[in-house]
C-alpha cells in the first residue's frame, strides 16, 4: 500500500512538473521547508520544551539521517558505478565542505556552545549563532533531497518524506529554545522558517548541479552522504549525549528515526 502510495505520488509530481525535475525538486523543497516551518509554530503554543524533548528530537532526527546517508545516498552511488571509488571520493568531499562550514562560520550549539573563529564570538548574537548552527546542520539534508531525485524519482520522493518527518521535530528544537532566551515567540518562528527555506535553497542546487553534470551524480550521492554522515556523528550525537540524562529515551528516539527511515526506504525494494 505504501509502495503504492509513493510510486502514484511520484508519477503524479513528475505529471505537474511537465516531466521537468526541477519542479519536482521544487515541491519536494517546498515540503521539507513547510515541515520546518509547522514544527516552528510550537512556539505560539509554549515556551518551554521539556528536558527531554530536545534530546528526543535532535536523536530521531539522528536516526533518520543515519539510515538515508547509506541506504538514499552512499549505496546507489556505489550501485550506480559498480565501484566504491566516485562514492567514496564524494564522501571525502562532503565531510570536508561540512568541516570547512564548520569550522569557519561561526555559530551557536544550544548544548555544545561556540564554534567558529574565535575573534567573531563577540560580534554576532547568540540567536543567530543557533540559527546559523541549525542552517549549517539542514545544508546535508536539501542537498541529499535534491541529488537523490535527480538519481532516481521513487528515492528521492522517499527521501523527502523522511527529512520532512524529522524536520518537524527539528523545527521545534529551533524555535523553542530560542523563544526562551527571547521571550518573544514570532522571531523564533521566523528564524526556524528561514532555516527550511535555506534547506529548500540546498534542494534546488543539489538538483539543478547533477541535472547539468549528471556524470558526477555518483560523486554527489557520496558527497551528500558523507556531509550528512559527518554532522550527525559529529555534532549531533555528541550533543544529544552530552548531559547524559535521558539516554534510554534518546537511544530509543535514534532508533525510532532508524527505523522509520528503513521501513521507507524498504518500500523500493
Amino acid at each position: 500500500m505504501l509502495e503504492n502510495f509513493v510510486t502514484s505520488l511520484s508519477t503524479y509530481l513528475l505529471a505537474v512538473s511537465n516531466g521537468n525535475l526541477m519542479m519536482v525538486a521544487f515541491y519536494a523543497g517546498l515540503f521539507v521547508a513547510l515541515m520546518t516551518t509547522l514544527g516552528s509554530l510550537l512556539a505560539i503554543i509554549s515556551h518551554k520544551m521539556p528536558d527531554w524533548g530536545m534530546d528526543f528530537s535532535l536523536s530521531f532526527a539522528a536516526g533518520v539521517m543515519i539510515v538515508a546517508s547509506f541506504t538514499s545516498l552512499i549505496l546507489p552511488g556505489i550501485e550506480a558505478t559498480g565501484s566504491f571509488v566516485p562514492a567514496g571520493v564524494g564522501i571525502l568531499l562532503g565531510i570536508v565542505l561540512i568541516y570547512a562550514i564548520d569550522r569557519f562560520v561561526p555559530h551557536e550549539h544550544l548544548v555544545k556552545g561556540y564554534e567558529g573563529p574565535e575573534e567573531l564570538k563577540n560580534k554576532l548574537r547568540v540567536v543567530w549563532l543557533i540559527v546559523l548552527a541549525v542552517i549549517i546542520h539542514n545544508l546535508p539534508e536539501g542537498l541529499a533531497v535534491g541529488t537523490s531525485i535527480v538519481f532516481d524519482l521513487k528515492t528521492g520522493v522517499v527521501t523527502a518524506i523522511a527529512i520532512g518527518i524529522q524536520d518537524f521535530p527539528e523545527g521545534t528544537v529551533v524555535s523553542l529554545p530560542l523563544a526562551t532566551l527571547q521571550k518573544k515567540r514570532f522571531q523564533p518562528i521566523l528564524m526556524g522558517a528561514l532555516s527550511g527555506v535555506a534547506e529548500w535553497i540546498m534542494v534546488l542546487v543539489g538538483a539543478f548541479f547533477f541535472t547539468i553534470f549528471h556524470s558526477l551524480l555518483p560523486y554527489g550521492l557520496g558527497l551528500a552522504g558523507g556531509a550528512m554522515l559527518y554532522v550527525t556523528v559529529k555534532e549531533m550525537v555528541p550533543e544529544i549525549y552530552k548531559h547524559e540524562k535521558n539516554e534510554l529515551l534518546v537511544t530509543a528516539g535514534f532508533f525510532l528515526g532508524f527505523y522509520i527511515m528503513l521501513f521507507l526506504d524498504s518500500m523500493l525494494g
